[in-house]
C-alpha cells in the first residue's frame, strides 16, 4: 500500500478545525481590546467573552457565572484541587491511581503541605473500585477528584454515581473531563459534578485555553492573584480569541455526536479487531466503556518508542501512551494500574482517532502495523526467547 499521512494521535492534541480559525480572527485585529475596559473596543469584547461563556454553560447544563476560563486542563486541575484544599487548611483528597499527572502531582504536593492522600485502585479494564472509593471517605475528606476518561486507555468512568456518592457525603467532586468534553455528552447538574475541567486543544479548539466550572457554592481559593478578571476566580486579561475559539469548537463538536461517534466507534471497533489479530498482544482498557476513538494495546516483545518511530516512519503519528509523558523511561502508571507487567506495559501503543480519520487511514494502519512489528520483534532477541 502506498505511503500516506495518518494522524492518530488526537489524544495528545487536534487540528484547529477551519471554522474555529475563521471564527477567532477578528478577535485578533478588530475586536480586539481588553474585555475589563470602559471603552467601546473593550465593551464590545465583554460582549463577545459573555457570549462565549454562555454558551459553554449551556452546553455543560450549567450557569454563566459558574464557568470561568484558563489557560487548560493542568491550570484548570491545579485550580479545583489546590484551591479547594488551601482554603480548608488541612484534609484528606479521594483520587484514583489512574489519574493524568495534572491531578497526581498537584495531590502529591499537597501530601508534602501536610494534607493526607487516597489513591484508590482500579479494576482490570480501568474501571475505578467504588467500593474502595466509598470505604476510603473519612469525616476530613475534603475532596473527590476522578477523572471522567482516562487519556491512555479511553475509559469513561462512574461519574454519575461517584457524583452521587460525594453529594450524599456534602464532599466537593471534581473531575478532569479534558479528555471526555468535545466526544462525550456532559450534564454537571445531572451528574452531580462540583467542578470540572476541559481544554480546547481536545477537540479542534486552540491550545493554552481552557475552562473550569465550578458549582455556585463552591469556592476554591484563586490559584492566579492578581486583578479582578473572571469574577476574581482567576487573575488575568482574559484571552478572548482563544475563548471564542474554544467555544465555537465545542459546540462543533457535540453538533451531530450520537452520529459521529457511531461512525468513530465503528472504525475503532475495526482497528481494535484487527490489531489483535497479531500475535501477543492484548487490549488495554475496558472493550466497550471506552471512549470512542481511542485504542490502546500492548504489543509484547517489543519497546513503545521503537514502534511510535518506525510507525512515524511511515507516515502514522500514535503515542505509547500520554503525549505529556513522552520521552519517559518508565513504564505507564496507569498500565501497571492495570496489573500489566514493566514488560508489557512498555510496549504499549496508543492510537486515537476521530470524525476526521477516514476508513482508508484504518486500512492503512491495519495493513503497515504488522510489518512494523513483525520488523521489531525480527531484531528483538527477547522475542527470540519468548516460550512457545
Amino acid at each position: 500500500m502506498e505511503k500516506r499521512f495518518v494522524y492518530a494521535d488526537n489524544a495528545a492534541t487536534t487540528r484547529v478545525r477551519p471554522e474555529v480559525l475563521a471564527r477567532m480572527l477578528p478577535y485578533f485585529t478588530e475586536v480586539y481590546g481588553n474585555p475589563s475596559g470602559l471603552y467601546s473596543v473593550s465593551r464590545d469584547a465583554a460582549v463577545e467573552l459573555d457570549r462565549a461563556r454562555a454558551k459553554i454553560a449551556g452546553l455543560l447544563n450549567c450557569e454563566a457565572r459558574e464557568i470561568y476560563f484558563t489557560s487548560g486542563g493542568s491550570e484548570s486541575d491545579n485550580a479545583a484541587i489546590a484551591g479547594i484544599a488551601r482554603k480548608r487548611g488541612r484534609g484528606h483528597i479521594i483520587t484514583s491511581k489512574i489519574e493524568h499527572h495534572a491531578v497526581l502531582n498537584t495531590v502529591k504536593a499537597l501530601e508534602k503541605e501536610g494534607f493526607s492522600a487516597t489513591y484508590v485502585d482500579v479494576d482490570e479494564n480501568g474501571i475505578i473500585k467504588l467500593d474502595e472509593l466509598k470505604k476510603a471517605i473519612r469525616d476530613d475528606t475534603i475532596l473527590i477528584t476522578v477523572m471522567y476518561a482516562n487519556n491512555e486507555i479511553g475509559t469513561i468512568q462512574p461519574i454519575k454515581e461517584i457524583g452521587e456518592l460525594a453529594r450524599a457525603h456534602k464532599i466537593p467532586f471534581h473531575t478532569d473531563a479534558v479528555q471526555a468534553a468535545g466526544h462525550l455528552n456532559i450534564d454537571v447538574r445531572a451528574e452531580n459534578i462540583d467542578m470540572l475541567s476541559l481544554s480546547a486543544h481536545k477537540f479542534g479548539g486552540p491550545k493554552g485555553c481552557g475552562v473550569l466550572y465550578v458549582r455556585r457554592g463552591v469556592n476554591p481559593r484563586p490559584l492566579i492573584y492578581g486583578g479582578g478578571q473572571e469574577s476574581g476566580r482567576r487573575a488575568g486579561t482574559e484571552n478572548l480569541a482563544s475563548i471564542v475559539g474554544m467555544a465555537e469548537a465545542l459546540e462543533l463538536s457535540l453538533s451531530g455526536l450520537e452520529q459521529k461517534n457511531a461512525r468513530v466507534t465503528e472504525m475503532r471497533d475495526r482497528l481494535i479487531d484487527g490489531i489483535l489479530k497479531i500475535p501477543y498482544t492484548r487490549l488495554n482498557g475496558d472493550r466497550t466503556r471506552r471512549l470512542p476513538g481511542n485504542v490502546n494495546v500492548s504489543v509484547e516483545y517489543i519497546e513503545g518508542e521503537s514502534l511510535i518511530l518506525l510507525l512515524d516512519l511511515n507516515g502514522i503519528c500514535a503515542s505509547s501512551g500520554s503525549a505529556c509523558t513522552t520521552g519517559s523511561l518508565d513504564p505507564s502508571h496507569v498500565l501497571l494500574a492495570l496489573g500489566l507487567s514493566h514488560e508489557v506495559a512498555h510496549g504499549s501503543l496508543r492510537l486515537t482517532i476521530n470524525d476526521e480519520t477516514t476508513d482508508d487511514d484504518i486500512d492503512y494502519i491495519l495493513d503497515t502495523l504488522p510489518r512494523v512489528v513483525d520488523r521489531l520483534r525480527a531484531m528483538s532477541p527477547v522475542w527470540e526467547r519468548r516460550p512457545e
